[in-house]
């Protein structure tokens, strides 16, 4: 059986664009993986009042790709310091309505990228944090890029070597 990497984005301009090119780069190292955009998925914000009505339709889509994952790579961009919305509410609801939440998360491999205009390094240390707190194995390197720093192809390639390492 083949591993999945999952390759997360929670922002649909530049992060879309920049997990579209960790996909590309996936495939040509022949990594199977999947990108999933959750600013597509029809998921209300997490909320103690919305927990009472579910998480809405898509959620079983997001559920399924994070338990079917081998591996996750995460491209958020910087949202006033800390995580975009969509992606601190995707793991409000992970872990409030799965049973097999910490299992889904411990020892996962993960990689963490951003597309920022302010350059990310807060997001990315945020996302370290949550990740490592949920029980992942959050790879060293990190990939920041923005407009005025594409993000670099070397350091893509050696993060997916990495993380395959890791995956099998």
């Amino acid at each position: 059986e083949n591993t999945v990497l999952l390759i997360m984005t929670a922002s649909h301009q530049k992060n879309l664009v920049l997990a579209e090119t960790v996909a590309a780069a996936a495939s040509h190292m022949g990594i199977e993986n999947r990108v999933l955009d959750l600013t597509s998925l029809e998921i209300g914000l997490y909320s103690s009042r919305q927990h009472e009505t579910g998480p809405g339709q898509d959620f079983a889509q997001l559920q399924s790709a994070m338990t079917a994952a081998d591996g996750l790579w995460v491209c958020a961009a910087e949202y006033n310091g800390g995580v975009p919305p969509t992606l601190g509410s995707a793991i409000a609801w992970l872990s409030t309505e799965c049973d097999d939440f910490r299992e889904m998360f411990t020892g996962l491999p993960v990689a963490l990228s951003t597309h920022s205009g302010g350059g990310g390094q807060k997001v990315l240390t945020t996302m370290r944090t949550q990740f490592a707190h949920l029980g992942s194995t959050v790879l060293g390197r990190e990939l920041a890029s923005s407009d005025w720093k594409e993000a670099n192809p070397d350091s893509i390639s050696a993060m997916l070597t990495a993380l395959q390492k890791l995956m099998n």
